[in-house]
């Protein structure tokens, strides 16, 4: 064989041996770590709890760590399809996201019936149900004093899982309407009429027009009234 085809396919079988192990982090104590973890933070769900580790790679981390932590990052979903991030802290520097399924079982609010656009809600329209919450819609309510009262922003089907951005508070002033403007003080208070420039709710600011054309603002009330700031 001629020298340089000899010292190539020496060269080749060199390359096909398999290469040395490098020594790898035990995924064992990183599990353990995730599972201390979720089990103190199954505490502060708002319902029963259970959950899933994902695959942990640990092949490419230094095996010298001596002490782990983890946390889950600020703005990481508590339930549903997450991440806990697992620090060495002790003996070298690395750090894994370890994906985790986190399933959470609660009562919460669904509609009862079809409500209209404006609508006020009442207890006849609402009901309860027990679902997990990694399936249900973000911002789902289970509290019924978050709805009873406030006004649907949007037709709603019969069935549908309530959140909060579905809703607002009733509207209390309507623009065009005429309104009772009171102004109060110190052992005085004084009441006229006016005309509404905007719609509120109870609580926010409305312009009125007075009879003698002067505009000013005032706080809407719940019962309708306007009451100037002092």
């Amino acid at each position: 064989m001629h020298p340089t085809a000899a010292l190539l396919s020496a060269l080749a079988a060199i390359l096909l041996l398999p290469a040395n192990p490098v020594c790898a982090a035990d995924a064992e104590p990183i599990r353990r770590a995730v599972t201390e973890f979720l089990d103190a933070h199954g505490k502060d769900l708002p319902g029963p709890g259970r959950y899933s580790i994902g695959t942990i790679n640990a092949g490419r981390l230094s095996p010298d760590c001596r002490k782990l932590g983890a946390a889950m990052d600020a703005g990481a979903r508590p339930w549903g399809r997450t991440h806990v991030n697992v620090r060495c802290t002790e003996g070298a520097t690395w750090s894994l996201y370890v994906p985790v399924q986190i399933h959470v079982t609660v009562d919460y609010l669904a509609s009862a019936r079809s409500l209209r656009a404006g609508q006020i809600v009442e207890e006849a329209d609402i009901e309860h149900r027990q679902g997990d919450l990694a399936e249900l819609p973000n911002g789902v309510l289970t509290d019924p004093q978050r709805v009873l009262g406030q006004a649907s922003g949007n037709a709603v089907p019969a069935g549908r899982p309530l959140r909060t951005e579905m809703f607002r508070p009733p509207v209390v002033v309507r623009q065009g309407q005429n309104v009772r403007i009171v102004s109060a003080g110190a052992g005085f208070q004084v009441a006229s009429e006016g005309r509404a420039l905007n719609s509120a709710a109870a609580g926010q600011l409305v312009q009125v027009r007075t009879a003698s054309g002067q505009v000013v603002s005032g706080t809407a009330q719940t019962d309708g009234r306007v009451s100037l700031a002092q």
